[in-house]
């Protein structure tokens, strides 16, 4: 699904206004649902649980924002597990929790954004977060990265990042289907621990005012294309398309490395490339003179087709990005120190911890 252009407006037009007056008795359903549900109490496992999530649908950052946490925690000795849902693989459909293997599962297995993570620490991907943590502590975890869930109370989370997107912030401020709100603000501020802006804009800082007037610490942070990848793009004509939660960051990205985009295509979130579009796709980078790009978590999905491509035209290839936190330091700290603090309270209770 493409999110509704009247979600992340707040000053919608003719259209924008009548879809959210016919759908805001929907949203009110959805956000009493949402709030019951979130109010349940979590299963406790006997390793912190560190929680990446947004606030709204669509891509906020979270992925890099896990890398880059995930990143921290091995540095200081820890073995973190990243726990993935696996959206759009079929290794969660069956209930059970899998742990990611990058020789035999593909996108179509483990879902695009777990492999990504499975480049920096295993990963299980379950429906069941319980039982996906049960699997990574079996396996030696010494704490869980969980990317995304913080609208999913099953497991009990004892950090939890808001990841905002600067540019959109909270959208319209409306829940589902009225607007990109996942579950009310009230409760998710009432379960985040702080909150990470992804890059410049009003929206953003209006989003992270509200974490400040509740006493919420508030770091802020862009991502940076890779940059030996964005030497490349440098004055280069470029075809870029992406299925990602907001195509537009890509596009934004790739203009300020001083990439030409020529022509760009925007895919839904999770997008199922089918062969014929990504031929398409070359045909029309071949026309154009231009480099084919796309994000990582596309081009994960692109490996089954490599093989097939025809070798004579531009071949898709990517531009990593990674995250860069300002307040970088201070918000590693802060996670070592509920690390800490959550196994000193286990010493003092005995280890009562399930």
């Amino acid at each position: 699904m493409r999110a509704p252009a009247f979600w992340w407006s707040v000053k919608p037009g003719l259209f924008g206004r009548t879809m959210i007056a016919i759908l805001t008795p929907l949203a009110a359903l959805y956000g009493r649902a949402a709030a019951r549900r979130m109010a349940r109490p979590g299963s406790r496992i006997s390793a912190p649980v560190i929680c990446i999530g947004n606030f709204v649908v669509g891509g906020a950052g979270k992925t890099p924002t896990a890398l880059r946490v995930a990143t921290w925690l091995k540095r200081a000795g820890e073995t973190p597990y990243f726990l993935s849902r696996g959206y759009g693989g079929a290794l969660s459909a069956d209930g059970g929790a899998h742990l990611v293997d990058q020789r035999r599962h593909g996108a179509a297995q483990a879902g695009d954004e777990p492999l990504l993570l499975a480049r920096v620490a295993q990963t299980v991907v379950a429906r069941d977060r319980p039982t996906g943590a049960m699997l990574a502590l079996a396996g030696g975890a010494s704490l869980i990265v969980m990317d995304d869930g913080l609208q999913n109370p099953s497991l009990r989370r004892d950090f939890v990042l808001a990841v905002i997107d600067g540019a959109v912030g909270f959208g319209n401020g409306r829940l589902l289907p009225a607007g990109p709100l996942r579950a009310p603000i009230e409760n998710q501020l009432r379960l985040s621990s702080a909150a990470l802006v992804i890059g410049e804009g009003e929206p953003g800082r209006a989003a992270a005012a509200l974490f400040e007037a509740v006493g919420k610490p508030v770091f802020h942070g862009r991502l940076a294309p890779d940059a030996s990848a964005a030497l490349r793009m440098l004055g280069a004509r470029v075809v870029a398309f992406a299925g990602i939660g907001r195509p537009q960051k890509f596009f934004d990205s790739l203009e300020s490395c001083g990439a030409r985009l020529v022509a760009r295509h925007s895919f839904a979130d999770h997008h199922p490339y089918r062969l014929s579009e990504i031929a398409a796709l070359q045909r029309e980078a071949e026309a154009l003179d231009a480099l084919l790009v796309t994000t990582e978590k596309d081009m994960v999905k692109l490996a089954p087709f490599m093989a097939a491509l025809r070798q004579d035209l531009p071949r898709p290839e990517a531009l990593p990005v990674g995250l860069v936190v300002e307040e970088g330091e201070d918000l590693r700290q802060l996670l070592l120190d509920m690390v800490a603090g959550f196994r000193g309270a286990g010493r003092l209770t005995g280890g009562a911890k399930l």
